[in-house]
């Protein structure tokens, strides 16, 4: 018996050992954990800085150490090691932010902090040096995201091992209670060699001057780029208060491609890249800042200050792993002469309103930089803008990220549903022809009253046939409350006899167009006539005076450009100018066979996306979307789905990267069922359908969407409007129940989900999140926790197995004696090399540092594991 209890112990120590050889990767971060600052227990997130989730993955959680402001613009930084001595890839980012508090964060990696102080004030610096910037965060803002099989190289030899955490808090105001604010970010770190490695490419101006009282000053930047291609994937823009507007492109062959342009006085986050850019060998990087001097006594040069300026266009690129560089610079000018064919747009700003925006006037200066020679060093004192209307919304932002992380740029796992208690839909309406919100995001709804189009109403020559019931004597256009359908405003008796088309321009100005009288408005909200009309009344024609069922309007936001589809009986996009001079005009019938670029079979809505400089046309009866540049009517792309059938009827375009369309009945003997489509615009890929779940579509015929992605849709035949909103966008209250933050709808309506091809995951998991890893994914949990388990299985089968032989052997060799029991002491024993120190008791020192008390899992040192068609219709 002492034998085989001496073989067991033996068996259980060599298992221990075989366990040891599968210990988690944490183990390696043990000595990172004792040498890591303490954190204070005032700060809400994890109290372990490093948190593993497989066998190559780990969490890495960087915040500021509970500290206090005490003064508005105030810049504090915070630096943590890379717990790991070997080459790392951070794959993505979770900020921990409250907009009410923080204005913005930037992530850096270095090799040496400017302090090694647990915090300090940023105008220390924050690196000796030199820098990249991994992340930023920014109120109202995008979140940076890394496509799929990208990741930042860190640590080895040429990586980074230091991040530095820069933390800019706007206005104090909100710690006037002394709290202490713990903001940061949480890295996803793998081990796992990533294909394509991401980087950073500055284009930064050195020598611009702008003249005091001079309005327009352009500075411009070109390198040529000499190196492997590189994939764009975001880009960031940065001046002080001077900035105007910055613009980064592409020129090939003599081509100028757009690769950003934005508001440096928006937030200065980095903003995902709308349409893919790539970069040859031999290709040309060029960007323009446009600076005002008005206002200025003096000359203002490229500095560090508030009174200097900055000229900065930062570019996220990834290259193959073999060719990849992490961070590249161009501060010149190779080519002056190229810059008189950059595009218009360049030097045209980007509106921000001042209702929004607050420039922080008597607050905290930037002091002069520490450390000049640092190109990165220069941006931790921007001019800041402050949008003072946001509000922090932590439990929205938790219930969209608890959610499996696209691949894509932009954040676009939603799903559209009706909301059901939505009221419009018992409204009495004529056909409703046309949707648009207003400047306050009212609903706007341009609809026939008693009038009907149908197959009397126009002869062969499309001459309106009914004049003599005169034109529709009830408001054609009706403004709801966008929550409850209340009416609000109504206009437009008298006027009309067929409306169309309907749009609202920035200054709350309603533009219609009416089929039977061939002509486009311009109304007042409170005018009882038009302000301008365009075309002849009941003429149709396809000159430049004259439309032909005119369809839709659009009003260019920046330049006050009208556009207007034409039509039934023609098939062109016309530009006038703000005062409504013929401009130009593209376009073509489709010719037989399968239709080409530009051509269009009823040209039948507008969508204006004007921080691209692009128009979409939903070109009906081919089914498709055609999108052309603003300034010349060239074609850009199409988009066109199987899903569509043979006619799209509306497209909008929501700012952020998302494409709302419906589609028309489908032919008979055809599957295409009349639906709504949301679309990744970068891509043409279908996010999402909907349909509704009162009543059905008929002929829905025109849509709209909010920047907070509500749908409205309005249909012809069903004379209605149905309303849809994101499954995730609800108002929300919190509550606190059993000590987790818990969210119940505050919203009158109940948004219920609609039949869609993609179902969004249970809101559940908000129950569970405090016992989930920060950025860890489902997919990379499962497979972890299976093929833990499996390892762990195997060495107690084989010992289970060994145990068995043991017993028979004693039994049908030694007749039940254990005298003859196999002693693997003994057998090690006589080998040379052999000690007893290999069987010594094994030290527990800190083997429960690492524990996870949320889930209950054992710590790394030990073995356990938790477990073709017939004559279009009018319309």
């Amino acid at each position: 018996m002492a034998g085989f209890i001496s073989n067991l112990l033996i068996l259980l120590l060599l298992f221990q050992n075989i366990c040891l050889g599968f210990r988690s990767p944490l183990s390696v971060f043990k000595r990172y954990k004792d040498t890591s600052r303490s954190r204070s227990t005032e700060c809400l997130g994890s109290d372990q800085p490093v948190i593993s989730f497989g066998l190559s993955d780990f969490a890495l959680d960087i915040r500021m150490p509970a500290v206090t402001p005490k003064q508005s613009d105030t810049y504090l930084c915070m630096s943590v090691p890379l717990p790991v001595n070997d080459e790392a890839y951070v794959v993505d980012f979770k900020p921990h932010a409250s907009m009410d508090t923080v204005h913005h964060m930037l992530l850096f990696g270095c090799n040496e902090p400017s302090s090694t102080e647990n915090y300090w004030d940023c105008d220390e610096g924050t690196c000796k040096d030199k820098s990249n910037i991994l992340y930023a965060w920014a109120r109202n803002a995008p979140p940076t995201r890394l496509p799929k099989g990208v990741g930042f190289r860190v640590g080895g030899e040429t990586g980074s091992r230091y991040f530095v955490l820069q933390v800019h808090y706007g206005d104090v105001s909100a710690f006037r209670d002394k709290h202490k604010d713990c903001s940061g970010v949480t890295l996803h770190l793998t081990h796992q060699k990533q294909p394509l490695i991401a980087g950073m490419y500055l284009m930064m101006s050195v020598n611009t001057v702008i003249p005091p009282g001079k309005k327009v000053v352009d500075a411009d930047i070109a390198c040529h780029y000499k190196r492997s291609p590189m994939h764009l994937f975001a880009y960031r823009v940065h001046t002080h208060r001077l900035g105007k507007v910055v613009s980064g492109y592409r020129v090939r062959n003599g081509q100028w491609t757009l690769i950003g342009r934005q508001s440096p006085q928006l937030p200065q986050a980095f903003y995902p890249v709308k349409y893919p850019v790539d970069i040859s060998y031999d290709d040309i990087l060029a960007a323009r800042c446009v600076f005002s001097g008005e206002g200025r006594t003096t000359e203002t040069h490229i500095g560090g200050t508030a009174d200097d300026e900055m000229c900065n266009f930062y570019i996220m690129y990834y290259m193959e792993a073999k060719h990849a560089v992490s961070y590249m610079t161009c501060t010149q000018n190779a080519n002056p002469e190229m810059f008189r064919n950059i595009p218009q747009e360049a030097n045209i700003p980007i509106p921000v309103k001042s209702d929004v925006l607050k420039v922080m006037h008597g607050h905290h200066e930037e002091t002069k930089d520490s450390d000049a020679s640092s190109l990165l060093q220069q941006d931790k004192k921007e001019e800041e803008i402050l949008d003072h209307e946001t509000k922090d919304s932590d439990a929205s932002y938790f219930l969209q990220q608890a959610k499996k992380q696209e691949a894509e740029i932009l954040d676009q796992d939603f799903h559209i549903a009706e909301a059901v208690e939505w009221p419009g839909l018992d409204l009495k309406l004529g056909q409703v022809s046309g949707l648009a919100l207003d400047p306050e995001n009212n609903l706007v709804v341009f609809h026939r009253g008693d009038h009907v189009w149908d197959e009397n109403s126009f002869d062969s020559k499309f001459v309106y046939q009914q004049r003599g019931l005169g034109p529709i004597e009830q408001n054609t256009i009706i403004v709801l409350n966008p929550r409850n359908a209340k009416l609000l405003h109504s206009t437009g008796k008298s006027l009309f006899y067929l409306p169309h088309g309907l749009s609202v321009d920035k200054n709350g100005n309603y533009w219609v167009t009416d089929v039977a009288l061939h002509q486009v408005f311009k109304l007042g909200p409170n005018d009882k006539e038009p302000l301008m009309i365009l075309g002849m009344a009941l003429q149709p024609g396809s000159d430049k005076n004259h439309f032909c069922q005119p369809t839709d309007v659009a009003v260019d936001p920046i330049t006050g450009n009208i556009y207007v589809s034409d039509g039934y009986c023609n098939s062109r996009i016309i530009q006038f100018s703000p005062n409504g001079l013929y401009v130009m005009q593209w376009g073509e019938e489709t010719s037989l066979g399968r239709s080409r670029s530009g051509q269009f079979r009823i040209p039948h809505s507008l969508a204006l996306i004007p921080d691209l400089n692009q128009l979409c046309v939903a070109d009906r009866e081919n089914g498709r979307i055609q999108c052309f540049r603003l300034e010349t009517g060239e074609f850009t792309r199409e988009i066109k789905h199987k899903a569509f059938g043979r006619e799209l009827f509306a497209v909008s375009y929501v700012p952020g990267g998302l494409l709302f369309a419906v589609n028309g009945m489908p032919y008979p003997g055809e599957a295409e069922s009349v639906q709504g489509f949301v679309m990744n615009f970068s891509t043409g890929e279908i996010i999402d359908t909907f349909t509704p779940l009162r009543k059905s579509f008929e002929m829905p015929h025109d849509i709209i969407a909010s920047e907070d992605r509500t749908v409205f849709v309005g249909d012809v035949h069903a004379k209605t409007v149905w309303k849809f909103a994101s499954a995730e966008k609800m108002e929300h209250r919190s509550v606190k129940k059993a000590g987790i933050e818990v969210q119940e709808t505050k919203e009158s309506e109940t948004i219920v989900e609609a039949r869609l091809k993609n179902k969004p995951e249970s809101t559940d998991s908000l129950k569970n999140m405090d016992k989930q890893h920060l950025v860890q994914q489902a997919s990379t949990t499962g497979v972890s926790l299976v093929l833990i388990t499996t390892l762990l299985i195997i060495p107690v089968v084989v010992l289970l197995a060994i145990l068995v032989f043991i017993r028979w052997r004693k039994t049908t060799v030694y007749g039940g004696k254990g005298g003859g029991g196999i002693n693997l002491g003994n057998f090690f024993a006589n080998h040379k090399g052999y000690s007893r120190k290999g069987f010594d008791r094994l030290s527990t020192e800190g083997s429960d540092q690492e524990k996870d008390e949320d889930d209950g899992t054992d710590s790394e040192e030990e073995c356990s594991a938790s477990s073709l068609p017939p004559a279009p219709s009018s319309s």
